[in-house]
């Protein structure tokens, strides 16, 4: 299986979270049905999120991908609710239940994935259990999106903000020269937890302004030396791996307009100079889409499954360092 279609997930285990007060007193976090409203729950003062790895498996199903730190290889992660938690200052929180099914159909574990920072030690009344948005939610999470005003590169080479952009307009891609779109879509997220974006500054990967996109974004690297040790002079890198604090860096807080691209074809374009994904269109993401155009990509697309740069991926060890980003940019200009 691609990487490309490896996502990490920060989860807590279900034991972790537990109620301190309400009807199920003393109680994990569980699915929807052994739910109830007003329980009050706790994240444990030792509590930490750990990486759970799912991959697209058989009908639609999310599976536990290999190597994954959390779940058994193989099983079912179905995504069961999404919950609304309070503060007792008022703000809330959202946070997704995922059961992993063993192959005899048996619940193995229930994880908490919190689309916010969770603290630990705080009440969270459980104020909304929906058992019916968890599939789009999580979708939100997974798809590649660019933020209000990214420019964007035409098939002619003029640049156009994101949010100018229609269905038809033909784009220059890394690949396949000018393509037209086939969807774009917008939404708007709290700029927290998973949905928190990065912010790619000025020069940092050699991009003329600053480029913000969703943490799950890949941007594409040639570089003319293997300065990373990769084995391969093109390369792929989340970033969510790039953060350093200083170049690139993650923006937490207020609002974010997220955009997403869709072709035909899983594309490269050319995003404030540089080059980065499209929107992959996969059972993790397809919720997003309008049920038209979902239904008419639900078949298997060889566009968006068999492309060469989907196994140009970097994984997160070859850029844990704090000079990646600036041997990147050197390494795409010498």
């Amino acid at each position: 299986m691609s990487t490309a279609f490896v996502q990490t997930l920060p989860v807590f285990s279900a034991a972790d979270v537990t109620v301190v007060n309400g009807a199920n007193l003393g109680d994990p976090i569980s699915f929807a049905d052994e739910l109830d409203l007003d329980d009050v729950y706790e994240v444990g003062l030792r509590a930490a999120p750990a990486r759970l790895a799912v991959q697209p498996g058989r009908g639609g199903v999310l599976a536990v991908a290999l190597g994954s730190p959390l779940g058994t290889t193989g099983n079912a992660v179905h995504l069961d609710s999404t919950l609304t938690l309070m503060t007792p200052n008022g703000t809330t929180t959202e946070l997704l239940v995922l059961v992993e099914v063993d192959t005899a159909g048996d619940i193995d574990a229930i994880y908490a994935m919190p689309l916010a920072h969770m603290i630990p030690r705080t009440d969270y009344t459980l104020v909304g259990i929906d058992r019916t948005s968890a599939r789009a939610r999580f979708a939100a999470v997974a798809c590649v999106s660019f933020s209000r005003g990214t420019q964007v590169t035409l098939a002619s080479g003029a640049q156009s903000p994101i949010e100018n952009l229609s269905p038809g307009d033909m784009i220059l891609t890394r690949d396949d020269g000018p393509r037209p779109l086939r969807w774009v879509g917008n939404a708007t997220a709290r700029a927290v937890g998973e949905f928190t974006p990065v912010c790619i500054r000025a020069g940092a990967l050699n991009n003329t302004g600053d480029l913000v996109v969703s943490p799950e974004s890949r941007i594409f690297i040639y570089q003319r030396s293997d300065a990373l040790g990769a084995g391969r002079h093109e390369v792929m890198a989340r970033a969510r791996h790039l953060v350093n604090g200083s170049s690139i860096v993650q923006q937490d807080g207020g609002f974010v307009d997220y955009f997403q691209l869709l072709f035909d074809e899983h594309q490269i374009i050319y995003a404030e100079g540089i080059a980065a994904e499209t929107m992959l269109v996969d059972p993790r993401t397809r919720s997003v889409l309008p049920d038209n155009l979902g239904e008419a990509m639900s078949r298997p697309l060889p566009g968006h499954t068999r492309r060469p740069h989907m196994e140009f991926e970097v994984q997160k060890r070859l850029l844990e360092r704090p000079d990646t980003a600036e041997i990147l940019r050197r390494a795409s200009t010498r």
